[in-house]
């Protein structure tokens, strides 16, 4: 009779989480030690480290359409997860129109060579760059040009929202809302969206550099990377402003030849020099996430190649890149064949992981209604809360999790989502349980406590 009532109240439990428990202060995602594989050495984290408080704040008002004059866009319109943050469209909608440039993928943006964001490099810092299209008119409204409110009308509004008081007080100690703290908070979130599982990463750890045979590629993959990575005559000569592992742009370059402005035929802009990582530029299935270069003009990967392979010769343009002009002055023409062609592409799409297309600590927190759910409080898993806590980390988990509670001495089960015994073992405070041999889905954590406490948390295994 126990068990069938256990059952029905982990079942019923299981529900409710899937309908409302969408942040839940108490178990966290983690945001702040990812794993980064050995051979990625940029870092432009510089003074704002990740804090998974601070990240999970930051998760909030990156899709929060409260932070646009109208309420309906938010930097996850412009940005879409399924799309490696960006956007399928030319020109992203704004609350007043569309936008000058198209909207770049967010992919691995803490990892690039150049430090300064925005395709011409005006924000000098991720920081800087976070709130700026908070209060561009056309973009989210908050400018205080044009009739718009501005950025202290935002802050009263956000401050009249609970859960932001709940959140900034969990992020930075005391519940007073800052253009700095959302800035602090949304350049961690952002700084912590990565892709490393591609396959290019697989056959990289198994050879000692790039320029060896990765044994995972197929014949026509590996002759696409070596064209890619070695100078011209031998190659195309990419590796020289797109840098791998990485493979974000070089900090001294210039524009790359494509100079239209989107939705503005005739005219020109040389300024646009900083790219995004050439990471994830198609889906899992091969598909482009969105169309490329800061005018959306080019919807193919071969279309990029080509415009490489024969430059056009525009005499308005003085700022093309030194890297791409021949000894005589003019464009590069590479004289690529048919062949090699599709031998880069094959290798661009090896550049493409699976994760970050899919992780819920990515994903949208609110509700299809507009309505988000906070759980727990400003004290959340921290030593210093006098309430009992059951804190399981990380969460999901992939192998082993750590639960630790302040309830002392505890007995502990893990159940399946049908309520099921899976595990059971006492511990003293802290245990490590390895999950590796469970399958993918929704499990339960209950501990009980010598005087009777029980503390019950799900548990999803990855």
């Amino acid at each position: 009779m126990k068990s069938k009532i256990l059952k029905s109240l982990l079942l019923l439990a299981f529900g409710w989480i899937l309908i409302s428990a969408t942040i839940d202060l108490d178990n966290l995602f983690n945001y702040a030690n990812q794993d980064i594989p050995d051979y990625i050495t940029k870092d432009n984290t510089d003074g704002n480290p990740i804090d998974d408080r601070a990240a999970t704040l930051g998760r909030v008002l990156f899709y929060d359409k409260n932070l646009s004059n109208d309420g309906n866009i938010a930097c996850a319109s412009c940005h879409i997860q399924a799309h490696a943050f960006g956007d399928p469209s030319v020109q992203s909608t704004g609350v007043n129109g569309l936008t000058s440039r198209h909207s770049m993928r967010l992919v691995n943006p803490r990892f690039s060579r150049e430090e300064k964001f925005f395709w011409d490099e005006r924000a000098e810092t991720l920081e800087a760059l976070a709130t700026q299209p908070i209060q561009d008119h056309i973009e989210m409204g908050f400018s205080g040009i044009n009739g718009d409110p501005n950025m202290d009308d935002l802050i009263i509004h956000l401050e009249s929202i609970d859960h932001y008081n709940t959140l900034f007080e969990f992020a930075f100690g005391d519940s007073e809302i800052t253009e700095n703290r959302m800035q602090l908070a949304l350049a961690q979130f952002i700084r912590s969206i990565q892709s490393f599982d591609s396959r290019f990463d697989e056959g990289l750890m198994q050879v000692d550099n790039t320029s060896q045979p990765f044994p995972n590629f197929t014949a026509q993959e590996n002759r696409g990377k070596d064209l890619f990575i070695n100078i011209p005559f031998e190659g195309t000569g990419c590796v020289g402003c797109h840098i791998p592992p990485e493979f974000s742009i070089d900090i001294h370059t210039q524009n790359n030849g494509v100079i239209t402005v989107a939705g503005m035929p005739g005219e020109i802009d040389l300024t646009v020099s900083r790219p995004p990582s050439l990471r994830d530029l198609v889906n899992p299935d091969g598909i482009l996430n969105s169309p490329l270069m800061h005018d959306g003009s080019f919807t193919s990967l071969l279309d990029v190649i080509n415009h490489y392979n024969n430059i056009p010769n525009n005499p308005s343009n003085t700022l093309l890149d030194a890297r791409l002009i021949d000894s005589n002055g003019n464009p590069q023409q590479l004289n690529l064949t048919e062949d090699q062609k599709q031998e880069l592409v094959a290798f661009l799409k090896t550049l493409s992981g699976t994760d970050i297309y899919t992780n819920e600590k990515w994903s949208d927190p609110f509700n299809a209604d507009g309505s988000i759910e906070i759980l727990g409080g400003p004290l959340g898993i921290s030593e210093g809360s006098l309430a009992p806590f059951l804190s399981i980390y990380p969460n999901p988990v992939v192998h082993s999790a750590s639960i630790e509670s302040n309830l002392g001495h505890f007995k502990l089960w893990v159940y399946d989502n049908a309520g099921k015994v899976l595990f059971q073992k006492e511990a003293n405070s802290q245990t490590t349980l390895d999950f590796s041999t469970l399958e993918t889905g929704l499990y339960f954590v209950k501990i009980t406590s010598k005087n009777g406490v029980q503390l019950i948390k799900q548990l999803v295994k990855h």
